[in-house]
């Protein structure tokens, strides 16, 4: 059986059974649609955060940034985790017994006040379809390579199995869609994992090996692969070369941007009780871990083998020539993702930092005229992984249905979030407040038909890598919503003006500052975390400065909320009653 036949079966039979769970799991209410019916089991929230979590940027993206700049990029697993330890300590408990439905619903009820509430959907709207733009590229980055087809077919192909599922089942159905989506995606990601780990080390555990001893060289395996790097004039893998400024900045920023994500958030709205809340984030932590603990291991180990099959002797002294390149290489160049340059007409690949002077002089003797490996996109990494190290086809044919699981349960919790906003929060809530449930329900299928829209034509133009422009939408997040869900929870005296204050100038500011460095921002291949142009505020990154909006956000709060009246004392009481840490109800019930 050919490749392509193996991938159709795989792809093709997970998509059927997403679409056969969303047909069992129909939404029939808005209750159904927006929060599951508030009926989900806290273990299968868990598994189901998890996958609405790990999207394109997690599993396609993530190792791909790890393998081509090394420790620096180690952020982004201490940032994403660090953040659900914060959110299942500080947020889903007390929001879980707010009992409402959306962020934007409870930032209006908490700040007593509808421009609130809209400030809230605008900061959701533009975090949201910022994020989903990488989901849609992930998709088709995976479906470019592995369905045959041109990166614009395989969004709209993934599209159309997203509004099959979502739009037909609601938060019920994207619950146990995302459930499959998650065991499809953890096994595809662990499998090759383990196979290349027992080549490389034989050790089965992908994290242990990582460092253990390379079996061809008798030599850890980090320290070949250090070894290797820099004898091509690339820096050293295990060390930081950024600013610490920016690596703790982009961490912090990780972090409380996915504490203040709200179709992470709106999860926890579908369970029974308030503790359950807790155990949900619990369970995903446990789940997200897998993968987490996994990709440092994959980034590596695939990095060392992309070396080793160019330079096959394990020395930069003779490159593999051009026709004797490897079949995934040939494949892969045909989706436009992978491409290579032969400057020095020799017919040999050299892969190497051209930028290196002291790799220069060694480069010019041998007569190579620069890098010959002119592209190399970061998402195709793992997803061409199971390729480099020769697995067997149903390895392949895994890994592209786990690509895309990861890609469209991400896509589809943050098209809920969105058409949520628009029917409940816009629609609902100030242009028809007098609209039934049958005609809200209507509105938020057609919203997030619209979404899909939307989404599908911006990822058809990304900006940058997946895991780049995820990593914006963080710095949103953390800048306008965290800030203003925090203050709601722990602040009685928070009030209207401050809360609205905080959420625009962070929202604002972060901004800004991200599109006054777009321009440099999606170079490939750059170290984001880097001090590259001289004129960033004190060195901080684009990436990093989510944690700075944050902070100017609680500032302008509360400088605000000091010189204006104090929230309404029924307001007060409902925050402490918000606060109380034990009980199954909710402060107030829909």
């Amino acid at each position: 059986m050919d490749q392509f036949t193996i991938n159709i079966i795989f792809v093709g039979g997970s998509f059927m059974l997403y679409v056969a769970i969303a047909i069992w799991a129909r939404a029939g209410t808005t209750s159904e649609f927006y929060a599951a019916g508030r009926g989900v089991n806290p273990v299968v929230n868990g598994a189901a955060t998890a996958a609405d979590w790990m999207s394109a940027a997690s599993f396609i993206s993530m190792a791909g940034l790890i393998a081509f700049v090394g420790y620096d990029n180690s952020t982004f697993l201490m940032g994403w985790t660090g953040g659900y330890v914060l959110l299942a300590l500080l947020l889903a408990p007390y929001l879980r017994k707010f009992g409402r439905y959306t962020v934007p619903e409870f930032i209006g009820d908490r700040f007593y006040s509808q421009t609130a509430r809209m400030v809230a959907v605008i900061s959701l709207l533009v975090m949201s379809i910022t994020y989903v733009i990488g989901q849609m590229a992930g998709a088709g980055v995976a479906f470019s390579r592995f369905l045959e087809v041109d990166a614009t077919t395989g969004l709209i192909i993934a599209a159309a199995v997203v509004f099959a599922y979502a739009v037909l089942g609601g938060m019920k159905g994207i619950t146990y869609t995302q459930l499959a989506q998650y065991c499809v995606l953890i096994t595809a990601y662990t499998i090759p994992a383990v196979f290349i780990s027992l080549q490389l080390t034989n050790n089965p555990i992908p994290p242990l090996g990582l460092f253990s001893t390379h079996v061809e060289s008798g030599m850890p395996l980090l320290a070949k692969l250090d070894e290797i790097v820099q004898e091509l004039g690339f820096r050293d893998y295990t060390s930081n070369h950024g600013s610490m400024l920016n690596m703790t900045l982009f961490t912090i920023s990780l972090m409380i941007g996915t504490a203040g994500l709200p179709h992470v958030i709106i999860r926890f709205f579908t369970v029974p009780k308030v503790s359950d809340a807790r155990w949900s984030a619990g369970w995903a932590l446990v789940f997200i871990a897998l993968l987490y603990l996994t990709a440092p291991a994959v980034g590596a180990m695939a990095r060392l083998n992309i070396m080793t099959t160019i330079y096959p002797d394990g020395t930069d002294s003779q490159p593999i020539s051009y026709e004797e390149r490897p079949d995934w290489m040939r494949t892969w160049e045909q989706t436009g993702l992978l491409a290579f340059e032969d400057k020095n007409n020799d017919g040999l690949i050299q892969y190497y930092n051209d930028a290196s002077p002291e790799f220069a002089a060694i480069a010019a003797e041998r007569g190579w005229e620069g890098n010959e490996m002119v592209r190399f996109n970061n998402d195709i990494l793992v997803l061409a992984n199971p390729e480099i190290a020769q697995l067997p086809g149903w390895v392949i044919g895994l890994i592209a249905a786990g690509g895309l699981a990861a890609a469209l349960s991400t896509a589809a919790g943050l098209l809920l979030a969105i058409s949520s906003a628009v029917s409940h929060d816009l629609i609902k809530s100030t242009i028809n407040p007098n609209i039934s449930e049958k005609g809200e329900l209507l509105a938020a299928r057609i919203s997030m038909a619209g979404a899909i829209v939307v989404a599908t034509y911006l990822g058809a133009n990304p900006p940058g890598f997946a895991a780049q422009v995820v990593a914006l939408a963080f710095g949103l997040a953390a800048s306008s919503l965290f800030p203003a869900i925090m203050m709601g929870i722990f602040s009685k005296k928070m009030n209207t003006a401050g809360a609205v204050t905080g959420m625009l100038v962070g929202l604002g500011s972060t901004l800004l500052y991200i599109f006054t460095y777009l321009g440099w921002f999606f170079i490939p291949g750059t170290n984001m975390l880097e001090n590259v142009p001289a004129n960033w505020l004190f060195g901080i990154s684009p990436l990093s400065f989510g944690a700075v909006g944050a902070a100017l956000n609680f500032i302008a709060a509360y400088v605000v909320m000091n010189m204006t009246k104090e929230p309404p004392e029924e307001i007060q009481e409902l925050v402490e009653s918000i606060r109380v840490p034990r009980g199954a109800g909710s402060a107030q019930s829909h």
